[in-house]
């Protein structure tokens, strides 16, 4: 069943949505080289918890962090390790979720560590836009394929991989609610997007084939081929009159300079 959300509801999704584009800021000032995925989780934890609200990923369906951090060929469900070691030249992908006041926030970006190869700047680039571009269809009167058709031909114009295993979903009192919202499809099919929808849209790109592995740990999320992978996430409340992004990454690109 989707739920429609009032503007109650919707304002209290975007308290928790600015709480998490607060926290990827926090966290990506310190995505430097020698640091451990681990560090970066406890920096997490302790940013949502000093503002009030819980990380919504910790025990949720037994995953053991606050946040899921994924890097280079990770595609996403990464999970904190202190064997990981973020290097010069990575991109880490950080997947956070906080619970606060009835609600949950979800959003995800990927960081650049340093200087990167320039063919890795271009997927994360590509990504973000195609984020851009299948938000711009989340309007009330146009169904969900619109979204995933916006992103799909967008990422795959530059010959990339558009991962099919995982996808966007619905966002209010729990994490995921329907609608699922796919990176590929077609338009006009699909469910109809109605004004007090709030869903997730994440494009999970990758820089190779879109074939992807499950790993035996149960959450991480790789590329068959071993190649970058980026993952960028919005959080949108459908309007008559166009999108309204919960999500702030200004707070995020402001925070890295």
């Amino acid at each position: 069943m989707i739920y429609l959300k009032t503007e109650e509801e919707i304002e209290l999704l975007r308290d928790n949505n600015l709480l998490v584009s607060q926290t990827l800021a926090e966290v990506g000032r310190h995505i430097k080289p020698g640091v451990t995925t681990k560090q970066l989780d406890r920096i997490i934890e302790d940013f949502i918890r000093s503002h009030g609200a819980t990380p919504a990923f910790l025990g949720y369906q037994g995953y053991p962090a606050s946040a899921c951090i994924s890097v280079n060929e990770q595609v996403v469900h990464g999970i904190p390790s202190d064997n990981i070691v973020i290097k010069e030249g990575d991109i880490v992908s950080v997947d956070v979720g906080t619970f606060m006041k009835g609600f949950v926030g979800d959003s995800a970006y990927t960081f650049a560590v340093g200087e990167v190869a320039e063919d890795v700047r271009q997927l994360l680039e590509v990504t973000k836009e195609a984020l851009y571009r299948g938000t711009a269809q989340a309007k009330a009167g146009n169904r969900v394929g619109d979204i995933s058709a916006a992103v799909q031909d967008y990422a795959e114009r530059f010959g990339y991989g558009v991962v099919r295993e995982l996808e966007g979903h619905g966002l209010g009192r729990k994490m995921h609610e329907e609608p699922g919202v796919p990176n590929y499809g077609a338009r006009g099919r699909g469910p109809l997007l109605k004004e007090g929808m709030v869903i997730c849209i994440e494009p999970m790109i990758t820089m190779g084939n879109r074939a992807v592995v499950f790993e035996r740990d149960g959450w991480t999320v790789r590329t068959r081929d071993r190649k970058p992978a980026a993952h960028f996430e919005f959080a949108v409340a459908i309007r008559k009159n166009g999108p309204d992004v919960l999500t702030d990454f200004n707070i995020i690109e402001n925070s890295l300079g």
